[in-house]
């Protein structure tokens, strides 16, 4: 049986999330696929309880987790501290990397293919 991959965006944009989420969905159509961005108050920003209900709703097996900014990272870092499924956070460019790991899961790639093609996507830090 093949393991089943998901895909989680955390934005500080919700409209941001949404459209990388759609744009995914175009492509990976099969490939558990969840989303959330702003604050509680609809605000720009992140949300521990939107990103934590938002990550549980993904019913992947293993989730590749993508976001745009540092808070937004950081917030996805604590819920997965809690996390009952292996997260694992990417630190990919936003749209490329979570299309990529989509695509991928979509077409049954395994975890160390899909981190691979990724690698040329993560962002470099000194």
């Amino acid at each position: 049986m093949t393991k089943s991959y998901g895909v989680f965006i955390a934005s500080h944009s919700a409209s941001l999330a949404e459209g990388v989420a759609e744009l995914l969905k175009g492509s990976a159509p099969d490939v558990p696929i969840t989303f959330t961005g702003g604050n509680d108050d609809g605000e720009l920003g992140a949300s521990f309880e939107k990103i934590e209900a938002a990550l549980t709703a993904n019913s992947a097996v293993e989730v590749f987790a993508f976001y745009d900014l540092g808070s937004a990272k950081m917030t996805l870092e604590m819920v997965m501290e809690m996390a009952e499924k292996p997260v694992h956070l990417m630190d990919a460019a936003l749209v490329e990397g979570a299309y990529t790991a989509a695509a991928l899961a979509q077409g049954g790639a395994s975890f160390e293919a899909i981190r691979e093609q990724l690698e040329s996507l993560m962002v470099k830090r000194k």
